[in-house]
């Protein structure tokens, strides 16, 4: 059996903004903008990886959710305790420059890990945990 990851879903709650910065921050490619019950789906992925998409949705995709819930998904969403991602890159320490340039909230600068990669962090617009890691070169 052959089991690949296809894509992936981040909520957001203000795509323009963070297509903003995925498409011209990270460099990813937009592959579909869908809209449907007032809300917005936005595809996006690496041109280096056809086959792996992430979809920014919102908070709470779902048209029959309450109020309340939506407003909790929202508050999870703004403390940046719903969901994350790790990228990887070939250079930790330029993806690290490029992004604090660009405004990215930085959490954590790039630092060698004991469990062999380099890494920083980010929240997105939206407060969702970022990392970025590259494979420490064996000693």
């Amino acid at each position: 059996m052959d089991i690949k990851l296809h894509t992936c879903f981040i909520a957001v709650d203000d795509h323009d903004t963070a297509l903003a910065f995925y498409r011209d921050v990270l460099g990813m490619e937009v592959r579909n903008d869908v809209s449907y019950e007032g809300m917005r789906w936005v595809t996006v992925g690496s041109p280096s990886q056809p086959d792996v998409e992430i979809v920014l949705e919102p908070p709470l995709a779902d048209p029959n959710a309450s109020a309340e819930d939506k407003e909790t998904m929202s508050e999870l969403l703004a403390k940046g305790l719903l969901r994350g991602l790790i990228f990887s890159t070939d250079d930790c320490d330029a993806t690290f420059e490029k992004i604090a340039e660009a405004g990215a909230e930085v959490l954590q600068e790039p630092i060698d890990q004991f469990y062999g990669v380099r890494d920083c962090a980010f929240r997105d617009p939206s407060g969702n945990l970022l990392r970025f890691n590259q494979p420490l070169k064996e000693a």
